[in-house]
């Protein structure tokens, strides 16, 4: 699954540390006002091939572009349940369960979905993440008494242990999954 990046803020070259400068000030990209990024990997800046101009000097100058993630591959995808793989998924795992209930056009749950991808990575093996959309699975939803998203339960042993509503911080998520481990 790729993701959308929306908007990525990139300062000016005048704007980096002066370590920074001082790397591009000697090349030949500086002086075609190019800056490279060390720092920044896994993206890659694509030129547009029609957003071409002309300046007074009759040169042509590459105007705009489009920032490509290409670390897609790292990216934990964190897998879903539906009402046909509850049973053996959740509610027959050995380990502690994380489930997440969202629905694609809830804003506070798109907040929460790194946080969520970063706490499967983070307890890989310790703990299984699932989610649920609501919108496809209703019955799960209502079987647990959902009533607002984001909402995230725990389970252990097949019982619901814990419940945290709405966008927290990690950290509030952390402290609760630390009880169940």
């Amino acid at each position: 699954m790729a993701a959308v990046l929306e908007s990525l803020t990139v300062p000016r070259a005048s704007a980096l540390p002066s370590a920074s400068l001082a790397q591009v000030a000697g090349s030949s990209a500086a002086r075609r006002s190019y800056v490279r990024f060390s720092e920044f990997r896994g993206l890659k800046l694509q030129t547009a091939r029609s957003s071409v101009s002309m300046s007074f000097r009759s040169r042509p100058h590459r105007r705009g572009g489009r920032i490509v993630c290409e670390a897609q591959e790292t990216a934990v995808e964190v897998p879903a349940v539906t009402d046909s793989s509850w049973q053996s998924l959740v509610l027959k795992s050995d380990s502690p369960v994380l489930v997440e209930f969202w629905a694609p056009w809830c804003g506070p749950c798109r907040m929460i979905h790194p946080v969520i991808d970063r706490l499967a990575k983070q307890y890989a093996g310790k703990l299984k993440c699932y989610k649920v959309n609501t919108d496809e699975s209703p019955s799960i939803a209502s079987q647990y008494g959902i009533r607002s998203i984001p909402t995230v339960l725990i389970f252990k042993n097949g019982e619901k242990r814990d419940a945290v509503i709405g966008a927290v911080p990690e950290s509030t998520l952390t402290t609760c999954i630390e009880k169940f481990l």
